[in-house]
């Protein structure tokens, strides 16, 4: 198994398991969280992974209680239903890349490999890295730098960026680290990856796809059943802390003349729970992980 399973114990309390109930893994990757909610069930209990990426399915267990939807959790809703399934006793998303997309220099994902530059979870469809980096205008660039990226100099590097493909179009991951090395600031590995990150985000619409997901989480969870969200950026921390709150992702719920809103969610964890010292010496991509906890009421 190539993923190593951030905040486990955590999650897998989070959701508290029925033994015959019925389970959404909305982000399987490596399936480290599938294979222990698997041994939570008992021989009725059922258990739905999501994933996008064909790397995925040696992964899946060969179980009769789990299902592998080829899907990117934000059809949630939809692929249930062609299972018969409306209601589940708990939905567990991973929101962070995998390990395993990271590590695979093909996918052009990672900052240490010269390689296409693709980074689309899902290959066979969408646009690319490549795509963005050749065809964004500069403002557009500049935007999602800035606000996916919290690169301090975005305008910098988005006309930087713009410059060079003018000569030429930017074809890898190489070619993008050197024009982002000649106007880096701050700690360079820290400023590639904020790069990087922010165009990950737009090629895979990762944050739409978040709205759209939690939304439909509070449709499908039975009473009591458990959300249980992991979040690695900021933007998707405050999307699912503000849903799990307030049934709404920006400014306030519409209320009622009595002051009341309507909302199916209790919040479980007051402040998002972060991964232990010692799972950080094991696991360091778990450092920057915040783990929130809401139940359907």
């Amino acid at each position: 198994m190539y993923h190593i399973p951030v905040m486990l114990d955590e999650c897998i309390n989070g959701l508290q398991i029925l033994p015959d109930g019925i389970y959404v893994d909305a982000t399987f990757g490596g399936g480290g969280h599938s294979k222990e909610i698997l041994k939570h069930l008992n021989e009725n209990g059922k258990l739905f992974v999501f994933d996008v990426d064909d790397d995925v399915q040696q992964n899946v267990p060969n179980d009769k209680r789990c299902t592998w939807i080829k899907a990117n959790y934000r059809h949630l809703k939809r692929f249930l239903k062609l299972y018969n399934v409306t209601q589940v006793n708990g939905i567990l998303a991973d929101f962070g890349i995998s390990s395993h997309q990271i590590d695979e220099p093909e996918r052009g994902f990672s900052t240490r490999f010269d390689a296409p530059l693709d980074m689309r979870m899902n290959r066979s469809e969408g646009v690319s890295a490549k795509d963005i980096v050749n065809n964004y205008s500069a403002e557009q660039l500049q935007h999602i730098l800035g606000n996916y990226g919290e690169v301090i100099n975005a305008k910098t590097l988005a006309k930087k960026i713009v410059e060079h493909r003018t000569a030429q179009p930017i074809e890898t991951t190489g070619e993008l680290v050197e024009i982002c090395k000649s106007v880096s600031r701050g700690i360079e590995v820290k400023y590639l990856s904020q790069v990087f990150q922010a165009i990950r985000i737009e090629v895979n619409d990762e944050l739409n796809a978040i709205k759209d997901f939690l939304e439909q989480s509070e449709e499908v969870l039975a009473k009591d059943g458990r959300l249980v969200i992991m979040s690695y950026h900021s933007l998707e921390d405050k999307l699912t802390k503000n849903f799990m709150r307030n049934g709404v992702f920006e400014g306030e719920p519409e209320k009622d003349v009595f002051g009341k809103f309507e909302h199916h969610l209790r919040v479980i964890t007051k402040k998002p729970i972060e991964a232990s010292s010692e799972e950080l010496k094991r696991n360091k991509r778990a450092r920057s992980a915040k783990l929130r906890i809401a139940e359907k009421i």
